[in-house]
C-alpha cells in the first residue's frame, strides 16, 4: 500500500500531540481516540484515495495489537467526500464537530486540501497530508508529509535529461486542471528555461478531472515528439483519468523507447487498471512503492 511509512509517521505524531491543546480534550473525553480518515472513495479520486484509506485502517490496527495511544484505543472514522470538493469541507466540519476526532488523515489533491484548510484553521484540529504537493504552502494545523517538487518533480526532470535518462531536450508537461499540476509546471518550465530549453521545445496541456478522450491529444503528443529531439511526458494526470490516458499511449503506438513518460500521481494502485504490457519502460518518481524489492522492505511488507 502506497504512503504507509508516512502514516507511520503520522500515527507518532498523533500520539506526542495527544497530551495537549484541543486535542488531549478530545483524547480524554472516551475510552478510545478518534481518527478521521478523509478520503474519497468514490468518484475520480477514488482509485487513489481507497488505498491511504486501507492503509490507515491497517495502521490503527496493528497499533491498537500494540496497546493503542496512552492506554487508549484508536478509533477510526471513516467518511466519504466522493471526489466532491466543497464536500470535503462539509465532511472535516462534521469530523471535528460531530464525531470529536483528535486528527485527521485525508486529502489527495490540493483542492480539496485547501477546501478544508479553514476549516482545520477555525476549529484548531491538525490535518495530515499524505500526498506530494506543490509547495508554497505552510500552515499550523497542517503537517505536508510527502514530497514537494524540489524533492519529487526537479529530480525526475534531472534523471531524464541526464543520459541515463535518454538526454531528454522536448518536454510535455500535461497534467490535470488544478492547483498542484499547475504549480508544479509551473515551477518546472522556469526550471527547464534556465538548463537551456527552449520555450518551443516546451508543451503544455491540462485536463478536467475524469478525463477520457485522449485520442487528440495524445496525436499532439506524438506530433510534438517528430521534431528530431528526445521527447519526454511530465505527467501530473491525477485520478482515474490515468487509465484512459495509458490506454491511449499503447493504441497510438507510444513505446517508452520514443516518448517515455514520467508520472507524478501514478503508482501500483493505478497501474492495476491498466494492460501493462504495452507500457514497460515508462517510469513514474515516487516516495514509496510496494514492489520494490529490498530486505527492509519485504520485512515492512
Amino acid at each position: 500500500m502506497k504512503f504507509t511509512r508516512r502514516a507511520v509517521l503520522g500515527l507518532a505524531t498523533v500520539a506526542a500531540l495527544s497530551s495537549f491543546s484541543s486535542i488531549g480534550a478530545y483524547a480524554q473525553s472516551s475510552d478510545t481516540i478518534k481518527i478521521g480518515i478523509l478520503h474519497s472513495l468514490s468518484g475520480t479520486m477514488a482509485i487513489s484515495e481507497t488505498t491511504l484509506k486501507d492503509a490507515m485502517l491497517m495502521l490503527i490496527d496493528e497499533q491498537n495489537k500494540k496497546g493503542g495511544v496512552l492506554g487508549k484505543k484508536l478509533e477510526a472514522v471513516v467518511v466519504d467526500p466522493a471526489s466532491n470538493w466543497p464536500l470535503f469541507a462539509e465532511k472535516a466540519r462534521e469530523l471535528i464537530t460531530q464525531q470529536k476526532v483528535s486528527a485527521v488523515f485525508g486529502c489527495w489533491t490540493s483542492v480539496s486540501r485547501k477546501s478544508v484548510l479553514p476549516v482545520f484553521k477555525e476549529l484548531n484540529n491538525i490535518l495530515f497530508y499524505p500526498v506530494q504537493y506543490e509547495g508554497e504552502e505552510s500552515e499550523k494545523n497542517v503537517f505536508y508529509t510527502g514530497a514537494a517538487p524540489n524533492q519529487q518533480a526537479i529530480p525526475a526532470v534531472d534523471y531524464l535529461m541526464s543520459k541515463d535518462g535518454g538526454d531528454v531536450k522536448r518536454w510535455v508537461l500535461a497534467g490535470t486542471d488544478y492547483v498542484y499540476p499547475r504549480t508544479t509546471n509551473k515551477i518546472l518550465e522556469a526550471y527547464l528555461l534556465a538548463k537551456g530549453v527552449k520555450k518551443e521545445d516546451i508543451m503544455i496541456n491540462y485536463t478536467p478531472f475524469g478525463h477520457s478522450d485522449w485520442q487528440t491529444i495524445v496525436a499532439d503528443i506524438k506530433k510534438f515528439g517528430t521534431a528530431g529531439k528526445k521527447t519526454a511526458v511530465v505527467s501530473t494526470i491525477n485520478g482515474d483519468a490515468n487509465v484512459p490516458f495509458y490506454k491511449e499511449l499503447a493504441n497510438a503506438g507510444v513505446k517508452a523507447t520514443d516518448i517515455p513518460v514520467v508520472a507524478f500521481s501514478v503508482g501500483e494502485e493505478e497501474l492495476a487498471g491498466v494492460d501493462t504490457k504495452n507500457l514497460v519502460g515508462h517510469l513514474a518518481a515516487w516516495n514509496y512503492f510496494q514492489s520494490v524489492k529490498s530486505p527492509v522492505n519485504d520485512a515492512f511488507i
